[in-house]
């Protein structure tokens, strides 16, 4: 799937960027508490996702 915001997005952060980004996350919440945010981040994409399906077949059957 092809996505200009992403594209765009991915043109302009570059690797020192990115490498700002885990510094102050290391610095605000520690090596410990990083492994438990990210669990949380995608427990709840998952869920998001899931959520999303369900309710798309809910739209087709014409019971949504």
């Amino acid at each position: 799937m092809y996505s200009p915001f992403l594209s765009i997005l991915l043109g302009v952060i570059g690797p020192w960027q990115i490498v700002l980004v885990v510094v102050v996350l290391l610095l605000l919440f520690g090596g410990k508490k990083i492994p438990e945010l990210m669990r949380g981040l995608g427990q709840g994409m998952k869920e998001f996702k899931d959520a999303s399906k369900g309710d798309d077949t809910a739209g087709k059957d014409g019971k949504g």
